[in-house]
């Protein structure tokens, strides 16, 4: 329970909606499964809404296909503006898998494109969960794959507040360790610069700016601004989440050690040429892994990940 939803329309429940509506709700709370049956423009959406807005639970609504998914978000925004709502789909505009055609004796390296607004969407749904506040996510079947342990992810985040005594050094070690780039300057999505006394974030799942001000190795102030430094607001504290999902402090030599021994036990299978291939690609995601802390290939074998034990089966071929 995450407080109360706060549900805005025109239009009020009619026809068999109140029914159903009642009908729901009992169900939820009795931990049934359920199924609303209706024809396209009976009102199946809304009807969903008012559930949730009596109900009063953070919510995942998973489409099969990113087009109604973003139907689905459009209306749910109209339906909720004032509470949390968030967008997590699969981030590739473009995605062709390795592949081997045996004919030929041709190989097929994997290529793909990356939306980075969406993966801005998707760590920013992320943030909505454990902001505390009513939330629902609109998903596609993308959300079923693991990305990271979420304890790492929690761990990771930066919670500061005005006169806390740290030093803008240890804001930027923390700020690295949760994957944040420095630059010198201007203003990109995941990144940070210092200038003078003050530490500028821009976090990856907001267009926005944090600005950490200091006197000496104590917090003096803390604003939160739009990227072109207006409309600035200022705060006594605040949590800064992670640029990415993937984190892995705690666990990092152990996830490691566990890539090295499945990756031995795959080469005697193989031949020398699907040896060789594999051991390139995997050597490099370990030498990424170990001097990044994170490698761009994990977000595609993620889908093998036990929380409980982040380091199994991160690889399988």
């Amino acid at each position: 329970m995450n407080g109360d939803f706060n549900l805005r329309s025109t239009f009020i429940p009619s026809g068999d909606q109140p029914n159903a509506i009642k009908k729901l709700i009992a169900g939820v709370k009795n931990h049934r499964i359920q199924t609303l049956i209706g024809a396209t423009g009976s009102g199946k959406t809304f009807t969903i809404a008012n559930v949730i807005n009596n109900v009063s639970k953070n919510t995942l609504i998973i489409s099969h296909n990113k087009t109604l998914a973003a139907q689905l978000y459009a209306e749910f925004k109209q339906f909720f503006p004032h509470d949390n709502v968030g967008y997590f789909v699969s981030y590739y505009d473009y995605y062709q898998p390795e592949s081997y055609i045996s004919q030929t004796d041709t190989y097929i390296e994997k290529n793909t494109k990356i939306n980075a607004e969406i993966e801005k969407m998707r760590v920013n749904a992320t943030t909505m969960l454990l902001s505390g506040k009513p939330t629902n996510i609109i998903a596609t079947v993308s959300c079923i794959y693991s990305i990271g342990s979420p304890v790492e992810w929690i761990n990771t985040s930066i919670s500061i507040h005005v006169n806390q005594k740290i030093s803008m050094f240890r804001i930027a070690t923390r700020l690295i360790a949760s994957m944040y780039e420095k630059i010198n300057n201007g203003s990109k999505s995941g990144c940070f610069c210092i200038k003078s006394n003050a530490v500028h974030v821009m976090p990856s799942y907001q267009n926005k700016v944090i600005t950490i001000s200091f006197d000496g190795n104590k917090i003096k102030s803390i604003s939160i601004s739009d990227i072109d430094l207006t409309r600035k607001k200022e705060l006594e504290k605040i949590k800064i989440f992670p640029a990415k999902h993937h984190i892995f402090n705690e666990g990092i030599e152990r996830v490691i050690t566990s890539i090295k021994q499945e990756l031995k036990s795959r080469l005697s299978e193989l031949d020398e040429i699907a040896k060789e291939r594999l051991e390139t690609r995997i050597n490099y995601d370990l030498e990424m892994l170990q001097e990044m802390g994170y490698c761009r290939g994990i977000e595609n074998y993620s889908r093998h990940f036990d929380n409980r034990d982040i380091g199994e089966k991160l690889y399988v071929y």
